[in-house]
């Protein structure tokens, strides 16, 4: 197997990484908007407190065109809803949401919990696809 062959392989294997990223990261941003528009994420359906999981989603998609959907920048944008996702939380339980008789500390912590995670694993995976293709480039050079 000749150096280019090798390439291609990183090639593929990194834009294949990005592809299953970006599909995940996708699925688990509509994922967060479809649960807002059905039932709400915290407190009663339809509580105007929702909304802010929106800004979760805007934080991605303007890291998104500003990084140009670089692996990197991805990575940064997943990173950067994970936190925000994070921060809702506790904004959530610092202006008492938790006494909302459907919120429960546990249900506000462990939901979006679940979404800190989805968020950070296609960042784990952006970060994979941005080395493979660093490692394609290297190859090639050589």
């Amino acid at each position: 197997m000749n150096a280019h062959s090798k390439s291609d392989n990183s090639m593929q294997k990194g834009n294949t990484t990005y592809r299953y990223s970006l599909a995940l990261a996708l699925a688990s941003s509509i994922f967060l908007l479809v649960l807002i528009g059905a039932v709400g994420v915290i407190g009663v359906e339809g509580d105007r407190f929702d909304l802010v999981y929106f800004g979760v989603v805007a934080i991605g998609i303007v890291a998104a065109i500003i990084t140009r959907f670089r692996p990197r920048g991805m990575a940064i944008a997943l990173f950067s809803m994970a936190t925000a996702q994070a921060l809702v939380a506790v904004m959530a339980l610092i202006i008492g949401k938790q006494h909302v008789e459907v919120s429960s500390v546990t249900e506000i912590l462990g939901l979006n919990g679940f979404f800190v995670a989805l968020f950070l694993g296609p960042a784990m995976l952006f970060l994979r696809a941005a080395r493979e293709s660093v490692d394609a480039s290297k190859t090639e050079r050589d």
